[in-house]
C-alpha cells in the first residue's frame, strides 16, 4: 500500500490539490489518502473534524478506495508533517502552490517549497488552477553531473509505473550550440541504463534560460508533470525565488504539476 498524503488547510489552493489528487488516484487500490490538517487552537478541533469528513466523502465519490483522516494541534507544519510521513514511510506528498492572494503567497509557498526542501519524501506541487486529465507524458531535468549518485531512480521508476508514462529526460545548456561533450554522452549511457525499461527520450536543449526552456519544452511535448531533483538549498532557492520573473511562472504559474524527489 502507497501513502501518500495530503495536507489541507481548506483554502481553494488546498482543496484543488486534494481534488487533483482525488481524481489521480480515483480507482488505485494499492494508494492509501491521508487528509491532514494542522490547528492552531484546540477549539479549531471540531470544525476541522467536520471539514475533513466532508473532503473525504467529496475524494470518495471520484473513486478513491482508502482514506484516512489526521489532525493535530502544532504550529510548525513542516515538522509535523515530516514526521508523519515518516511514520507513515510516505511514497508522496502533494501540496498546492498559489499567489493569487498575495497576503498568503509568504505562507502557503514558502511551506510547500520548504516541505519540497525537507527530502523527506517526494512532493508534488499541484499549479492553483490545474485540473488532472491524466499523466502520458514526464519529464525529468537533469544536470548530467554525477547522474548514478545524484538521481532518485527508485522514486522516478515508483511514479512512470504509476502512471505507465513516457520518459522525457531534459538537458538545458547554452553549451549544446555547439555539441555533446564525451561526459554528456557517458552520462546519458548511464541514465539510459537506469532507465532502460521505459525507453527514455534525451533532449539537450541550447539555451541560457533554464525556466524559459523548460517550460517551453513542456507545450511542445505535452508534457503532464517535470520532475526535478534538488540537490541542495541553493537549487530550490534559485528555482523558486519569488525575485526571479523565469522561476516564478514556472512554480506558480505553470498548469504543469512539479514533483521534487531527492536522491
Amino acid at each position: 500500500m502507497k501513502d501518500v498524503i495530503i495536507p489541507v488547510d481548506f483554502s481553494e489552493t488546498s482543496l484543488n490539490a486534494a481534488r487533483y489528487a482525488a481524481d489521480m488516484l480515483s480507482g488505485k487500490a494499492d494508494a492509501r489518502v491521508i487528509l491532514y490538517h494542522m490547528f492552531k487552537e484546540s477549539d479549531e478541533a471540531a470544525t476541522a473534524a467536520q471539514y475533513l469528513e466532508s473532503l473525504k466523502a467529496e475524494m470518495e465519490q471520484k473513486g478513491v478506495q482508502n482514506i484516512e483522516m489526521e489532525k493535530e494541534q502544532g504550529d510548525d507544519l513542516i515538522d509535523n508533517l515530516g514526521r508523519l510521513a515518516y511514520q507513515k514511510t510516505a511514497e508522496l506528498i502533494i501540496m498546492g502552490i498559489s499567489e493569487k492572494e498575495e497576503w498568503r503567497q509568504i505562507f502557503i509557498g514558502s511551506n510547500t517549497l520548504k516541505m519540497a526542501d525537507a527530502n523527506v519524501c517526494p512532493v508534488m506541487i499541484v499549479p492553483p488552477d490545474a485540473k488532472y486529465t491524466g499523466i502520458s507524458n514526464i519529464a525529468l531535468t537533469s544536470d548530467f553531473k554525477d547522474v548514478d549518485a545524484t538521481t532518485p531512480v527508485l522514486a522516478i521508476k515508483t511514479v512512470l509505473e504509476i502512471f505507465n508514462a513516457s520518459l522525457h529526460i531534459v538537458n538545458v545548456d547554452n553549451e549544446h550550440y555547439v555539441s555533446l561533450t564525451e561526459e554528456y554522452l557517458a552520462e546519458r549511457s548511464k541514465m539510459l541504463k537506469m532507465f532502460a525499461e521505459f525507453n527514455p527520450e534525451f533532449y539537450f536543449i541550447g539555451m541560457n534560460d533554464f525556466y524559459e526552456a523548460i517550460e517551453q519544452f513542456s507545450r511542445d511535448r505535452n508534457i503532464d508533470l517535470i520532475i526535478i531533483i534538488p540537490k541542495n538549498h541553493t537549487f530550490i532557492n534559485s528555482l523558486f525565488s519569488f525575485n526571479v520573473s523565469h522561476t516564478k511562472k514556472l512554480a506558480f504559474n505553470s498548469t504543469v504539476p512539479i514533483l521534487a524527489a531527492h536522491q
